[in-house]
């Protein structure tokens, strides 16, 4: 596999495009005993993520993988990774550092970065070394799974304190997609090194994709480690599977799953839920089912989202009413180039200047949910299920985006890209355009605004 062979001996991986004002020149790492924050400052923050696409993902994961070659990337890969994100952690307010939610996530980030360091010269040829770097990345994973919602914790401490600041929003806003966005990653990279097995499955009626609700990660379903990708055991539940990866990810299956998923919690909580409608259109190979390469966790996620939102709308909407409800239209499409599904309602829609406050972590109007799985509101928490959706389709260069009639309902639609060659990873780069963003203060507005006492143009005559 040249491109990651490649990509291995760069060393730490990409060009080295910033170093910032108060960062001294480049040093060699030091042994993980000695570790400050300047090493990450001064040697693995200065480079740039390799980003792969689903096609490498596949290609190197089927059975002629070499574990020797993966270690040697991700040694390094995920610590350039971890550093970059680090990097920009620094960046922020103080008075939002200093929330004991954000310690905690930089205490879980510093203790990975030194653990990922320690293999940073362990030989690749002793088998004891790649048993022993597995089972840091499981304990890495795990510390990392409520990161989501400890930093949507500390966010919401911020506000409680200091209230709303336009500015600092925007800096939050920037940040934490970029900040999700390289979790996701992280977690890709950790999956795909290892094969996931199932547990309970043949005992549970759960959909194949149902994660822990309480958890906003697809990363986090009823799932563990059982073997390395490289050994000869199987994923018994997706046997086909390559690590997190479905060569040929039936889109149909995903959308049901997805849907029946929502509808137990909707009927769960509500006592009714809508039906779904589901229609198919392939246009390169007409009458036959969608299929692509994708990972269906991260698909899941985004229809479960949804779903979940359009149940809701339309359920509470008609709460007085004895009519049947409206179904939920569901609608797959594959072209040339995309791969698209739009979820429409009759929900009553959502009025246009709201539309973008849906994706903004700092505008949430749930209540604080604990971060302690219960059963307390099931169809709300954080109001972080829309924005991390989009950054799930965003992740291999597609999106998702809202479409609203107020009065009537909502369309939402994922593209993705229907070849797996073209489905790169869209990382996050820690350089000199992402240091200034944090520095730039707010600019005046360039459009007219309207003014409180609108003056009476009658009263206002031209000149002769």
């Amino acid at each position: 596999y040249p491109h990651l062979l490649a990509l291995i001996s760069q060393g730490p991986f990409g060009p080295a495009p910033f170093v910032s004002p108060a960062s001294p020149g480049h040093q060699t790492p030091v042994k993980a005993s000695g570790l400050t924050m300047a090493t990450v400052d001064r040697f693995y923050s200065r480079f740039s993520p390799s980003p792969l696409s689903i096609k490498q993902f596949l290609d190197f994961g089927r059975e002629n993988a070499c574990e020797k070659t993966s270690y040697m990337f991700l040694r390094k890969e995920l610590a350039v990774r971890l550093a970059n994100t680090m990097r920009e952690v620094n960046l922020l307010p103080d008075n939002l550092l200093c929330q004991p939610s954000v310690k905690l996530v930089q205490k879980w980030y510093m203790q990975s970065f030194l653990e990922l360091l320690e293999y940073e010269n362990r030989a690749a040829e002793d088998p004891r070394n790649l048993n022993d770097f597995l089972d840091v990345l499981i304990d890495i994973r795990n510390r990392h799974n409520d990161v989501v919602p400890t930093m949507a914790q500390g966010v919401i401490e911020y506000k409680e304190q200091f209230g709303f600041d336009p500015f600092i929003s925007s800096n939050i806003q920037y940040f934490l997609d970029r900040f999700y966005t390289s979790r996701i990653s992280f977690r890709m990279l950790i999956n795909q090194h290892s094969a996931l097995t199932e547990t309970d499955i043949a005992h549970s009626r759960k959909p194949r994709y149902l994660c822990a609700l309480h958890v906003p990660d697809p990363g986090d379903m009823v799932l563990h480690i059982a073997a390395l990708l490289f050994g000869n055991n199987t994923n018994p539940a997706h046997p086909k599977h390559i690590g997190s990866i479905d060569p040929a990810c039936n889109m149909a299956e995903v959308v049901t799953d997805a849907y029946e998923t929502a509808k137990m919690l909707c009927e769960q909580y509500y006592e009714r839920a809508p039906e779904l409608h589901i229609e198919e259109f392939n246009a390169k190979a007409p009458n036959k089912p969608i299929q692509v390469v994708y990972v269906p966790s991260h698909l899941f996620h985004m229809l479960f989202e949804l779903f979940k939102n359009s149940m809701r709308a339309t359920v509470e909407l008609y709460a007085n009413s004895s009519e049947d409800l409206p179904p939920v239209q569901a609608l797959v499409t594959l072209g040339k180039e995309d791969l698209s599904i739009k979820i429409s309602d009759r929900g009553g829609g959502v009025p246009l200047r709201k539309i973008d406050r849906l994706f903004n972590y700092m505008y949430s109007t749930a209540p604080s949910p604990s971060l302690k799985p219960s059963r307390a509101a099931p169809l709300a928490g954080f109001g972080y299920g829309l924005p991390i959706s989009r950054l799930y389709a965003r992740y291999f260069q597609g999106d998702l985006v809202l479409y609203s009639m107020e009065g009537v309902g909502t369309d939402a639609v994922i593209y993705l890209k229907a070849l797996s060659s073209e489905s790169f990873e869209r990382l996050p780069v820690f350089n000199k355009s992402a240091w200034r963003h944090y520095q730039t203060g707010p600019e005046a507005d360039d459009w007219s605004s309207p003014s409180r006492e609108p003056r009476d143009a009658s009263t206002y005559k031209a000149n002769s």
